[in-house]
């Protein structure tokens, strides 16, 4: 009797401690959803549709962004572009023969009066390259390297600038095999200690916002309806001149040249075939004189012009977007979106998400469930949770969701 007692109890827990299955942890997981972009202010595929509709700019802008008033601002300050983000190399050469390219110890500035530590000929680059806490600059012509010095920053100046006379010219600036080309302004390569990381390169292009700056916008085709590029332009203007002020040491800029902030491309906009010069004409139709620009403004002040690509067919508030209220993000209706003729591409979507992605996430060590708790008016996630094999559950907002795994949009569902 003893015996069979002690069997039982050591039967009873080995059944305790043994699950009568393991827990699955999917490899994948699927979404599908409509729209691209976060939702907030204006939906360019719905601009491209009111155009065609026969509306213009003032018109579309004034119903995407709600108790706003467009007027002419000064828009010939500088602003600092950040190109090259968390660099260890890149260089920059000359596109245009016999021009001359002007390299400077430091950050020059707006100086007019700074001495070149080097002028090269357009047959010659200048290679950057970040040794510890410092930038090594390099003079590379054909197969010839030469050390020019180091230094914690650098200035680039080319000839046809406002900064340096003679005929109008470009550079390229080289990153890996990826090559841009630059017109205007002058360019910086920065130190600046990352997180984590360590000293890193900082490129950035300063440019006049009024034309310099605007005329490398790349948000939009620029075959689209001039209606609808000129709207764009004033969000582009308005958006950045609201960001003017002491550069983010992080990226020694005003803003970045990519979808933290807007796309910028430089030249390459304005020398796209056939349709480039339709771009820079909408700048120009957007302008009010040679310093001033249309702006979207509230109480003389210019607004963060958020814009997006489509939407769920409704666009979102910043509030439910990022938890910031903003009085011009009101919700409208943004049918075009939701027309599988303009919106081809993001009508609608489906993407799996692996589970490293998601884990990373979420901040957990694996991700078995994931469940959309609740969703706002307009249709977006508003919360999802993800739970883990040990019990764990994270809960999200679903726009830094959408942002940290790279979705199109909010507007999704789980498959």
């Amino acid at each position: 009797m003893r015996i069979s007692k002690t069997l039982f109890t050591a039967f009873i827990l080995l059944f305790s401690i043994t699950p009568a299955h393991a827990v699955e942890i999917p490899a994948v997981f699927n979404f599908q959803g409509t729209g691209y972009g976060h939702g907030v202010g204006l939906s360019q595929i719905g601009a491209r549709g009111k155009a065609l509709a026969g509306e213009s700019a003032q018109a579309i802008l004034n119903y995407y962004y709600s108790g706003t008033q467009i007027l002419p601002l000064a828009d010939n300050q500088n602003v600092r572009v950040n190109i090259g983000h968390l660099l260890t190399q890149a260089s920059i050469k000359s596109g245009t023969k016999d021009s001359i390219l002007n390299v400077y110890t430091g950050d020059v500035g707006e100086s007019l009066t700074a001495v070149p530590a080097a002028s090269l000929t357009w047959k010659s680059a200048i290679s950057f390259v970040q040794l510890g806490t410092s930038i090594s600059a390099f003079i590379v012509t054909g197969k010839n390297s030469q050390l020019l010095g180091t230094n914690s920053a650098w200035s680039v100046r080319w000839s046809g600038t406002r900064y340096l006379d003679g005929a109008a010219s470009t550079v390229s600036l080289r990153v890996n095999s990826k090559s841009v080309k630059y017109r205007y302004g002058q360019i910086q390569i920065k130190s600046v200690k990352a997180p984590i990381i360590g000293h890193r390169m900082e490129v950035t292009n300063t440019v006049r916002i009024h034309d310099e700056y605007l005329y490398g916008i790349s948000e939009v085709p620029s075959s689209w309806p001039t209606q609808a590029l000129i709207a764009q332009a004033i969000a582009s203007r308005s958006y950045v001149l609201s960001k003017l002020g002491v550069p983010r040491v992080a990226c020694d800029c005003n803003v970045y040249n990519s979808i933290s902030d807007q796309s910028f491309v430089g030249f390459s906009k304005e020398i796209e075939p056939i349709y480039g010069k339709l771009w820079k004409e909408a700048v120009q139709a957007s302008s009010t004189s040679e310093t001033t620009g249309q702006v979207i403004t509230i109480n003389g002040s210019p607004i963060t012009a958020y814009f997006f690509s489509s939407s769920g067919g409704q666009t979102e508030t910043s509030v439910n977007a990022w938890g910031q209220e903003r009085s011009f993000t009101t919700s409208v209706a943004d049918p075009y979106s939701q027309d599988p003729i303009l919106n081809p591409r993001f009508f609608t979507w489906s993407r799996p998400l692996t589970q490293a992605v998601l884990a990373r996430t979420f901040s957990l060590a694996d991700v078995v469930a994931l469940n959309i708790d609740s969703r706002n008016p307009t249709g977006t996630v508003a919360r999802i949770s993800a739970t883990s094999s040990d019990g764990k559950i994270t809960t999200l907002r679903g726009e830094t969701f959408r942002s940290r795994t790279q979705l199109p949009s909010a507007w999704f569902n789980l498959i």
